[in-house]
């Protein structure tokens, strides 16, 4: 699946879940896990869409994507 919303996704591994945890820090509350780095971003790529299909019928508000990157 292609994530075309360009929000920024960090994927971590959780020692407590013991799985990858996927999260979208712009949209409150958006987060997917999976037992791979795969599936997390999947299922979590699933869940951005869900989420703004959801903003958008109960007529709230949907963050738009950083603009900017990221040095290291």
């Amino acid at each position: 699946m292609f994530n075309n919303h360009r929000y920024e996704i960090l994927i971590y591994w959780s020692e407590i879940d013991q799985s990858y945890v996927a999260v979208v820090p712009e949209l409150p509350g958006c987060a997917a896990d999976g037992p791979t780095y795969r599936d997390a971003l999947e299922a979590v790529e699933i869940v951005i869409k869900e989420w703004i299909e959801t903003a958008k019928a109960l007529g709230r508000p949907i963050p738009p994507p950083r603009v900017g990157k990221i040095h290291a």
